[in-house]
């Protein structure tokens, strides 16, 4: 089965219309739910949810406050653990707010059955045929620079775009992690989390592959959640953090740490 994960906050102009284009590829995808975490939205991010139950599998996830798209991502993958019958489930996680284009599922999905074995399929910017419209460039240079660190500290055989939060998830690699992680799967405070459950899953050895992204920041209603500042800083938290733990479960630091 495959699941949808969106984290939401204060989307009420955007995460409809993404509910619609997944909506559209019901005769290209498996048997499907979407699980979608409101984060503390004080719009109406969950009313716009509930109006598309009748229509298509939603399930909302409520946090009365805000709790950041760390706690999302958490509450998130537990619920898609706890939901998953098979190994062989997978998990989509996107961004609610439209920037990414369900178009590409398919595509994601028909790699992880591929002969090769893949665990993770990431959709990134930084594959031929990926771009970023709409994306100040600013936020293009930081987001480059940042990837570039990762690739260079934490090389993963096939992963370009370490940041991209449009990822297909195998549920078994999920479930090992989460067992060998427990609480501390995700540690993160910001945006960062989502980088940082893909070094923790290097660390328990995982293939991954890429598809292009084009990421449409031109269709996103609204302004950018992030904090930049707190996020950089927490970006260099969270990979001192991973590079010089001890992880659990019999991993050793030169299996988890950079280079």
């Amino acid at each position: 089965m495959l699941y949808f994960l969106l984290p939401a906050y204060n989307e009420e102009a955007n995460i409809g219309a993404l509910l619609d284009k997944i909506r559209a590829l019901d005769p290209k995808l498996p048997r499907y739910q979407v699980l979608v975490v409101d984060d503390g939205s004080t719009d109406a991010t969950a009313e716009r949810v509930h109006e598309k139950q009748s229509l298509m599998p939603v399930k909302v996830i409520s946090h009365k406050v805000n709790q950041g798209l760390p706690a999302s991502l958490r509450d998130g993958i537990a619920a898609f653990l706890e939901s998953a019958a098979n190994d062989t489930d997978v998990l989509i996680t996107m961004d609610a707010d439209n920037t990414h284009e369900p178009l590409l599922v398919p595509q994601m999905l028909h790699w992880l059955q591929s002969p090769d074995d893949v665990d993770i399929v990431i959709a990134s910017r930084y594959q031929k045929g990926g771009q970023e419209v709409g994306l100040a460039l600013s936020r293009r240079a930081m987001s480059r620079v940042v990837n570039l660190m990762l690739k260079a500290l934490f090389n993963i055989p096939g992963v370009t775009d370490y940041t991209s939060g449009f990822r297909a998830y195998r549920a078994e690699v999920l479930r090992r992690a989460a067992k060998v992680y427990g609480a501390r799967l995700i540690e993160a405070t910001t945006f960062s989390a989502t980088a940082e459950l893909l070094l923790k899953l290097r660390c328990i050895g995982v293939k991954a592959r890429e598809v292009p992204l084009v990421l449409r920041y031109d269709q996103k209603n609204g302004g950018s959640k992030m904090k930049v500042a707190r996020t950089i800083l927490d970006y260099f938290r969270m990979m001192f953090r991973v590079a010089a733990s001890r992880q659990p479960g019999g991993l050793a630091k030169r299996e988890c740490g950079g280079v």
